[in-house]
């Protein structure tokens, strides 16, 4: 198969600059032509790099054309016919999502998406006419249930599948989108927008947004949400995630968010069994274990927790350990020796008593106990 640039036979060994440059991310991965031409002409440095560190790098790029924004694979015209195959790397990018605990329907939606991303891909490489799916995500639940998480993780997916060009994500709520007075929430908003380009705009609890009054700024966050992903319609992609049913009231505050939204991903709450998992995750994690009754324990007590209007899955979760990490700590200062197995096991009394259900920092402790002989 020969390769050609325009009309002219591409020389292969100019062609390890562009897949350095993308792999180490040196050129923007929505590129212009002219810049690859750079690239190709040996204007920027030059390394060789496997073809897994190609794919790593991403091979997407987007040209405009004045406003008119078209996406595109501008790698095809480098890669000899089943040189890159996106299959082979499914497993190693969607690894981090894999092992979450739970989330099965969540997972299975992931992996629909990445594989109608992979075909719309491959038709493009057929000439065949593409879908223009708008990927504007609602993520519905209750707290602790990973939509954060799995947004997170999104990010890099989408960056290797050709979405976004960069990946990150970039976390708010109803404060950092509305403003105080006439003219700064559009302002705020506006920035944020911006901020997110070529990543994920992640809004939490969204539905936050439409409460107030008449004088309330947020429904001119929600315009200019609205508009501004409109005019923003590629290299960007809006997560709104909160309660399933304020979400529903939210979606019918404005008639153009639900139709610029039209994938929607529950995550509902953990089973016991879950939770248990998470728990001893994070107790893992921690370099603690758990004694026999302190299982029965834990158990016993996501049992009851699960009961409790203020639960929080996996946030719950962090802070009974939390919690049952504390009271082992003066259990075992009581003693008149500590051992090694002392300072690392939690028993049935230590998960006992209430939670606190507010929040707490997740890294309190980590201090010198991880580095004990």
């Amino acid at each position: 198969m020969t390769l050609q640039w325009g009309r002219s036979p591409i020389d292969e060994t100019k062609t390890d600059a562009i897949l350095d440059r993308f792999a180490r991310g040196k050129l923007n991965l929505f590129a212009s032509l002219d810049q690859l031409r750079q690239v190709y002409e040996g204007r920027l440095n030059r390394k060789k790099v496997t073809q897994t560190d190609f794919f790593n790098g991403y091979v997407s790029t987007q040209t405009r054309e004045g406003d008119k924004v078209t996406q595109g694979m501008a790698f095809d015209a480098y890669c000899a016919e089943g040189s890159f195959d996106p299959l082979q790397h499914k497993e190693k990018l969607l690894a981090p999502l894999h092992a979450l605990i739970g989330l099965t329907e969540v997972k299975r939606t992931i992996d629909e998406l990445y594989a109608y991303l992979v075909v719309q891909g491959l038709r493009r490489q057929a000439g065949l006419k593409l879908n223009q799916t708008v990927l504007h995500m609602i993520f519905s639940g209750r707290p602790g249930t990973g939509k954060t998480t799995v947004a997170r993780l999104l990010g890099p997916v989408l960056r290797a599948l050709g979405v976004l060009s960069r990946g990150h994500v970039v976390e708010v709520e109803r404060a950092d989108l509305v403003g105080e007075y006439i003219g700064h929430t559009a302002q705020k908003t506006r920035a944020l927008l911006e901020q997110a380009m070529g990543g994920i705009l992640f809004i939490d609890e969204a539905y936050a947004i439409a409460r107030g009054g008449e004088k309330d700024f947020g429904r001119e966050a929600i315009d200019t949400l609205v508009k501004g992903i409109e005019d923003r319609n590629r290299d960007l992609v809006v997560i709104l995630a909160g309660y399933e049913m304020e979400m529903k009231y939210f979606l019918s505050v404005n008639p153009g968010l639900s139709s610029r939204f039209p994938l929607h991903v529950f995550f509902p709450d953990y089973s016991v069994q879950e939770l248990v998992q998470i728990a001893s995750a994070m107790i893992r994690e921690r370099q603690y274990h758990l004694a026999p009754d302190g299982l029965v324990s834990l158990r016993q007590q996501l049992r009851k927790e699960q009961m409790q209007a203020e639960f929080s899955n996996a946030r719950t979760v962090r802070n009974l350990v939390e919690r049952a990490i504390r009271k082992q700590a003066v259990r075992v200062l009581e003693q008149k020796e500590q051992t090694r197995q002392d300072l690392m096991t939690l028993i049935g009394s230590d998960f006992r008593g209430e939670v606190d259900h507010e929040s707490m920092p997740s890294d309190w402790a980590t201090g010198s106990w991880k580095n004990l002989p």
